[in-house]
């Protein structure tokens, strides 16, 4: 039992010192010097089905930006709610916004991808931003971001906005974004290498030149995917081109559900491309299970352990609950998640099982009324 306790004390430890030293590298974008005096075209990109609860928001925040050379393309997903008469209604009052209805959904296509495909070829800015319709920018985001871009050496770069949750699910799931990203992913090599394993992103909120997109091929080369986070950056890596990502709390703000419901479906749709993957679910099932969950399970049967494993066990345990603490300051997340840390990992891998079983089985998931086969492929 004393060389379980080991064992699960060095990968509660490894991914807390990772997680740590990405703290000091995983930086909020810089700040212009000054105005830019001829700033280039941003053409913002927002594909939208069924949005009708936020998309007044989004909308009204994105005028509000102090970047003011905008196009502002909205495009209606055959929504079955009132999100184009929304949208139409700030296209009358602001030339800036525009609304495009899409075509048939393609065999073969995810609709965001291709949602995104045709708002790409209706833009006319040199730069593109891809953001969510329930993504609320700051005023200054715009301007921080395409600053950011234009000093970097980056071709595609993506921030993390401020989640915000409300249910329970909510706070104990979401926030194991920033633990698996910052816990499993260095930085550093991420920024200094070019290989698509490195390869990470928020598709909430991804910001490129037109050339670049291009030159990638864009969502047409990630059709099938159900997880634009990670495909869209490793076909960008796959081109021969940089990704970057940066902490997007002071840029926007999204609450990526409601509802318990809706967390379920919505990591369940893109597991078998993550950490559910066939090939990966295992090994990560068997690194997160021992290293977060299995310290607090022994602490409950103490009893059965002798005083050494005890407390290398209670060591563990504080390791593993120091980066949910550290990103509930950091990141100003639920205090009840990170107390309840061991129980959202444990419903995250439940998740994951649960999404190769569909896949097993040759069902998908559901989302905003479409049916989709999960992805596979490497």
């Amino acid at each position: 039992m004393v060389t379980i306790s080991l064992i699960a004390f060095f990968l509660a430890i490894v991914p807390t010192i990772v997680f740590c030293r990405n703290l000091s590298v995983f930086q909020t974008m810089k700040s212009p010097q000054s105005p830019a005096v001829n700033p280039d075209l941003v053409s913002v990109l927002v594909p939208a089905r069924n949005e009708e609860a936020g998309i007044t928001k989004t909308l009204t925040h994105l005028l509000a930006s102090d970047y003011q050379a905008l196009e502002i393309i909205v495009l209606d997903d055959h929504s079955e709610d009132l999100t184009a008469e929304l949208v139409k209604d700030f296209a009358r009052s602001d030339s800036r916004v525009k609304i495009l209805h899409s075509d048939e959904l393609p065999v073969g296509w995810c609709g965001k991808q291709f949602a995104c495909w045709q708002l790409s070829k209706a833009a006319t800015g040199r730069y593109l931003l891809f953001l969510d319709a329930d993504v609320r920018i700051h005023p200054h985001a715009i301007s921080k971001t395409v600053s950011q871009f234009v000093d970097g050496n980056s071709n595609l770069i993506s921030c993390f906005p401020k989640q915000e949750t409300g249910s329970l699910l909510e706070r104990l799931l979401i926030p194991l974004i920033h633990f698996v990203l910052l816990g499993f992913l260095s930085i550093r090599q991420m920024r200094s290498r070019s290989e698509p394993a490195f390869a990470a992103g928020c598709g909430q909120f991804f910001f490129t030149d037109r050339e670049s997109y291009l030159a990638a091929g864009g969502h047409k080369e990630i059709r099938g995917s159900l997880h634009d986070g990670i495909q869209l950056p490793r076909t960008y890596r796959t081109a021969g081109l940089r990704t970057d990502i940066f902490d997007g709390g002071d840029l926007a703000t999204v609450r990526m559900y409601s509802n318990a419901r809706e967390v379920w479906g919505g990591l369940q749709k893109n597991a078998s491309e993550g950490l559910g993957h066939p090939r990966l679910i295992v090994p990560v099932s068997l690194l997160l299970f021992i290293g977060q969950i299995l310290p607090f399970l022994a602490i409950g049967f103490s009893h059965l352990l002798s005083p050494v494993g005890f407390y290398i066990f209670l060591a563990a345990a504080l390791v593993s609950w120091l980066p949910r603490f550290v990103g509930t300051i950091r990141f100003s997340q639920s205090w009840i998640g990170a107390l309840l840390h061991p129980l959202g990992v444990l419903l995250l891998l439940m998740i994951q099982w649960t999404a190769l079983l569909k896949l097993m089985q040759g069902k998908g998931g559901n989302w905003k009324g479409r049916s989709y086969k999960p992805l596979t492929g490497s």
